[in-house]
């Protein structure tokens, strides 16, 4: 329920804000011409990529989780209140690529190359990196993965053996970079609307979700690239300016089972039992070019809640949790690299 990311209201609940999975350039692109479609042309959104080609994003989450808990028993594992904040660099190297259907299943590689990026120790300025340690930690956080004509991801190595940051970060580009794939096949044009209903696939202690999402082509707007300075700046790129299509999507999650009886199958397995509700929302901005069919720039905002009672099928051993989330992220194209520190 990626936009973004996960508040557990137990130890068997891992609910993702608004991201169902649906899997979510510099270089030669820069210097091709803008494309200017007009309102009734309908716009081919997918990337065109090649194998061997090198995309670099930026991706930036924000998330608050907070839980309240009453219960007259001791619960251990009990999830607590949190924050992230997390950013990083993400390089994505395209090995392999396939049409099927009119649609391409790309085999891709992404490595975090921001190492100073908040989400690990940092070394002092006058200390020079080890280049056994720089190998190992690439290797580190290297992630292979599958995307599929339907915008779904599969044969994923290596996400679990990141730290939980960089896995969000990862999921958050994933899910905005797929946007293409999960779009009408004969294309789309100025004004056009979509609906998509999905099953919400994370672990989560109300049964029966389903995420209802409403599309809209709603203009294009010209746009650019990023570019990240040495400090950090960020900045439009100075390379010509392209055009953009610009969608909104808006996903609303609802329960479809009800509030007195909300076990899912896991729960029952258990016996336990579970009552409440939760609801959400997400507002995802999408740019995408009409050149290359990247996405240039993505922001999402999500927020859901969740009232629950986790209690034994006898009613015996009751835990109430109250959880409230919201995130907001943002993946921004970059025209390249920044510099190495010296």
């Amino acid at each position: 329920m990626t936009p973004r990311e996960n508040f557990s209201p137990s130890p068997y609940v891992a609910i993702n804000p608004m991201k169902s999975k649906i899997f979510l350039v510099a270089g030669p692109f820069l210097l091709a011409a803008a494309i200017v479609l007009s309102r009734d042309q309908r716009a081919n959104l997918l990337p065109k990529l090649q194998p061997g080609q090198s995309l670099t994003y930026l991706i930036r989450y924000r998330a608050e989780k907070n839980v309240k808990t009453e219960s007259n028993v001791a619960v251990p594992m009990a999830p607590d209140s949190s924050q992230m904040d997390a950013h990083g660099m993400l390089r994505i190297e395209i090995l392999n690529l396939q049409q099927v259907g009119g649609k391409p299943a790309i085999h891709a590689r992404g490595q975090f190359l921001n190492l100073e990026s908040g989400m690990g120790e940092k070394k002092p300025a006058d200390k020079k990196p080890d280049p056994q340690q720089q190998r190992i930690d690439t290797a580190i956080r290297s992630i292979e993965f599958t995307i599929l004509p339907d915008g779904s991801t599969e044969k994923i190595n290596g996400l679990d053996a990141l730290p939980p940051e960089q896995q969000q970060i990862w999921q958050e580009w994933v899910a905005r970079f797929a946007v293409g794939w999960t779009l009408p096949a004969e294309g789309a044009k100025i004004g056009d609307k979509w609906k998509v209903e999905q099953l919400e696939q994370s672990a989560s202690p109300i049964a029966a979700l389903i995420w209802a999402r409403d599309s809209r082509y709603v203009r294009n707007e010209p746009c650019r690239p990023s570019q990240l300075s040495i400090t950090g700046d960020i900045s439009p790129s100075s390379g010509l300016a392209d055009e953009c299509a610009v969608l909104l999507t808006t996903a609303k999650l609802v329960q479809k089972s009800s509030a007195k009886d909300a076990t899912p199958e896991t729960f029952k397995l258990r016996e336990l039992k579970t009552m409440g509700t939760v609801k959400g929302t997400n507002e995802i901005i999408t740019y995408i070019s009409l050149t290359t069919g990247l996405v240039v720039r993505a922001t999402e905002e999500a927020h859901q809640q969740m009232d629950v009672v986790i209690a034994k099928v006898d009613g015996s051993n009751r835990v109430h949790y109250n959880v409230d989330a919201a995130s907001h992220s943002e993946v921004l194209l970059l025209t390249e690299s920044p510099p190495s520190h010296p």
